[in-house]
């Protein structure tokens, strides 16, 4: 029997994706269940300490958490703007076909169909990410709104889920790069995607995985969720 080497790309890379999503689906199950164990969870952790310290601030000084969620705004339109040029470039580059992944020393299927393929995959990823990052600056500016109302009686957890749903997105965006450049590998052929799969995976696994115990954030009166001015004034108020 006669090998095909264009058969690979059917083997290889459904492989390397298989390996990529079988690492998001354990890693958002450790997330779920077992947080303390990932740096998402320790992460959003200390989010939820900052952000319970920043509503007991004094509106004076909420300058300095102000320009935190600024700087974080600032980075996801950067990101944003990037995969939307990065959009703009695999356009123009997919209307110009170009024969250069095309050759035969790219040892892989290299029909028009496959090219074409490789190119929306690619252009997918990147207006994923692209979504991700525009919505991660909505969750936030929504959190910048919340905590500048002056003589408000916003509840703390209000705060802490658009602070953690901007940085859910963050990391979601941060993904879609990733697979991106995953897809990009693959133009390369079949062999250098997969490769390029499994080290990803260990490469993460060793980000991901979180080894250090929880500080342990001094408590705070966060049982009404409200300021100390809402919370007098709730004191106050009959019953």
């Amino acid at each position: 029997m006669i090998y095909q080497k264009e058969k690979l790309d059917l083997v290889l890379v459904p492989s390397g994706l298989i390996v990529m999503f079988g690492y998001h689906l354990w890693l958002l199950y450790r997330c779920l269940n077992c947080p303390h164990t990932t740096i998402i969870g320790f992460e959003n952790h200390d989010k939820k300490a900052w952000v319970d310290k920043v509503m007991q601030m004094d509106k004076n000084a909420l300058s300095i958490p102000l320009s935190v969620l600024s700087s974080n705004i600032s980075a996801a339109m950067v990101l944003s703007s990037i995969c939307l040029t990065l959009c703009a470039i695999i356009g123009t580059w997919a209307a110009n076909r170009s024969s250069v992944f095309e050759s035969t020393l790219i040892y892989g299927d290299t029909s028009s169909s496959t090219i074409s393929m490789k190119y929306m995959c690619l252009l997918l990823c990147f207006l994923l990410a692209f979504a991700c990052f525009v919505e991660s600056t909505r969750s936030l500016i929504h959190a910048t709104y919340l905590i500048s109302i002056p003589s408000s009686n916003v509840p703390t957890k209000s705060v802490e889920l658009a602070v953690i749903r901007g940085g859910g997105f963050w990391s979601l965006g941060l993904r879609a790069l990733y697979l991106a450049l995953l897809l990009l590998t693959w133009f390369f052929g079949p062999i250098p995607m997969f490769a390029t799969s499994l080290m990803m995976v260990c490469v993460l696994h060793f980000l991901d995985t979180n080894n250090m115990p929880l500080h342990l954030h001094r408590a705070s009166e966060k049982s009404t969720g409200l300021r100390p001015v809402g919370r007098l004034v709730a004191q106050a108020l009959p019953e």
